[in-house]
């Protein structure tokens, strides 16, 4: 009797739809009535749920059962699949809990994930083979969740010392903290980090005296206690151990650099500096054909698929935005040099890696060149438009939704009004945007917002998202806008210039919005 009711209170779950990413964004009005599994294979992909912005990487899945306001955003170049399935049995909660987030999923995971894409397109020739495989998925998923809860307080551990790596810190002290014993703690922070505890204080103290040696060639001693150290000559010793040579010697060498972005890639061609490896876009290999061994694979990418690429190049310094995640894997490999992103101007970026480089005279000439084209074509624009520029948008239109940009994001607008003198409109001014940074509204809305001058950098690429647009351009509330009857609207649809949010990128970005406002 015992056993009947336990098989009647057991959950059995069916896959009823397995869509690709692509698939879904093409068709805005899909809809799921029941929980679904989002697995992204690789690339970045934004969606929301219930009014949050969430952003997956390569690898990661999320778990949701309520899909009432789940909206898949932008895919890009990302390839992945959303399953969709049914709970049969007594039971009314779910095995697998709401709104879960795995953010690096293993390499079974995936290749489930992807066997079960190619029986899903083998249209049921075997339909007990696809529900094997997705029974092994959850299993494999459920494991996860399971080693989830461990991960927890390992988190939250290495969160501690990253912030406290200067102070006294035992392994007893952290253990009791986390209320596991001294040897658990060891076996579980090895297998979480590759280090022993004390290898790893070590590894954050000496990555933080080579980040400090970037830009100043302090006392020793003075160094040592900045990052937890008592005297200079332990912190030499330890510094050559790790790093191979003393900070002395470490400090006075050309760093080789790696950056992990595109617009501090930038930043270093505009230096006269060629990363040993970088992230380019199309834009920059326009600029200046590089060998394929110095470039990173694509705009967005993940640690794991470059790490080999990366380790391989021996830097002295890695440069990139602020990053958990990524600054911990790379951390056996070279300091990360961090740069808030949003947080600091192309202008504040650029200055702080010419820091780092030793080319502060290159960086201040190079701005000085920038500021006499600027006052130039500020002298232009009074001729032609007056000294009362007006208001100005910037619209970015994907393939359902449009993005209105502020000077944070660049694209064009950190120009206009920084450095041109448009203003921003009050419609975007009253959303919040110099705070947000950027505004996402449907593309059939972008007509409530009005302006002086409408720039379009980049148009959608689905038939969805043009059919919205042509609808838009044909309505007569678009007809009756200031900008559209004045003929000071845009349509310039150069996404590759105008992403970048750096030296190179502006000056060819300016370029292009002054050819399209003296026209």
């Amino acid at each position: 009797m015992n056993k009947d009711r336990q098989l009647l209170s057991h959950i059995f779950y069916q896959p009823i739809q397995i869509v690709t990413l692509q698939e879904m964004l093409n068709d805005k009005a899909a809809h799921f009535t029941h929980p679904i599994i989002v697995i992204i294979y690789e690339g970045q992909v934004e969606c929301t749920h219930q009014g949050k912005k969430i952003q997956l990487s390569s690898n990661s899945v999320m778990l949701l059962n309520d899909t009432d306001d789940f909206h898949l955003l932008e895919t890009g170049e990302s390839s992945g699949i959303v399953i969709q399935y049914c709970a049969y049995g007594s039971k009314t909660d779910h095995l697998l809990q709401d709104a879960i987030l795995i953010e690096h999923g293993s390499y079974r995971l995936m290749n489930l994930a992807k066997e079960i894409e190619k029986e899903a397109d083998a249209q049921g020739n075997n339909p007990f083979h696809l529900q094997k495989l997705f029974g092994e998925m959850l299993e494999v998923l459920y494991n996860h969740l399971r080693d989830n809860t461990q991960q927890l307080w390992i988190d939250k551990v290495l969160h501690y010392i990253n912030l406290h790596f200067r102070e006294e810190l035992t392994r007893e002290q952290l253990a009791e903290n986390a209320q596991v014993s001294p040897e658990h703690f060891s076996r579980t922070f090895h297998k979480h980090t590759g280090h022993t505890y004390s290898e790893y204080l070590t590894l954050l103290r000496i990555r933080e005296s080579q980040k400090k040696l970037l830009l100043a060639m302090p006392k020793l001693d003075d160094l040592a206690q900045e990052v937890g150290y008592r005297e200079g000559t332990y912190l030499s010793r330890k510094f050559k151990e790790l790093v191979g040579m003393s900070p002395t010697v470490y400090y006075q060498k050309s760093k080789r650099v790696i950056a992990l972005n595109t617009n501090h890639t930038a930043c270093l061609l505009a230096l006269g500096i060629t990363p040993v490896l970088g992230v380019y876009s199309p834009f920059l290999e326009g600029i200046e054909p590089v060998p394929s061994l110095q470039r990173l694979k694509g705009y967005e990418y993940a640690i794991t698929s470059n790490y080999q690429e990366i380790t391989a190049a021996c830097p002295d310094v890695i440069v990139n935005y602020s990053g958990g995640k990524e600054k911990q894997a790379l951390l056996s490999v070279a300091p990360v040099f961090e740069l808030p992103c949003r947080q600091l101007s192309w202008r504040e970026q650029f200055g702080l890696i010419a820091d780092i480089v030793d080319r502060r005279e290159v960086c201040k000439s190079w701005l000085q060149q920038y500021d006499e084209q600027i006052a130039h074509c500020n002298y232009i624009l009074d001729q032609q438009l007056g000294s009362r520029r007006g208001t100005a948008i910037v619209w970015e239109i994907g393939s359902h939704q449009a993005y209105c940009l502020n000077s944070s994001h660049g694209r064009g607008s950190h120009i206009l009004y920084e450095d041109l003198g448009f203003s921003r409109p009050d419609t975007i001014v009253t959303k919040n945007i110099e705070q947000t940074g950027y505004l996402t509204v449907d593309i059939e809305d972008i007509v409530y917002f009005p302006a002086d001058y409408i720039f379009v950098t980049a148009l959608p690429t689905t038939d969805f998202g043009k059919e919205c647009l042509l609808t838009v351009l044909q309505s007569e509330k678009w007809r009756s806008l200031t900008a559209v009857q004045k003929k000071q609207m845009y349509f310039m649809n150069q996404y590759e210039l105008f992403y970048g949010y750096d030296p190179l990128s502006t000056v060819a970005q300016l370029q292009k919005l002054m050819e399209v406002l003296t026209s």
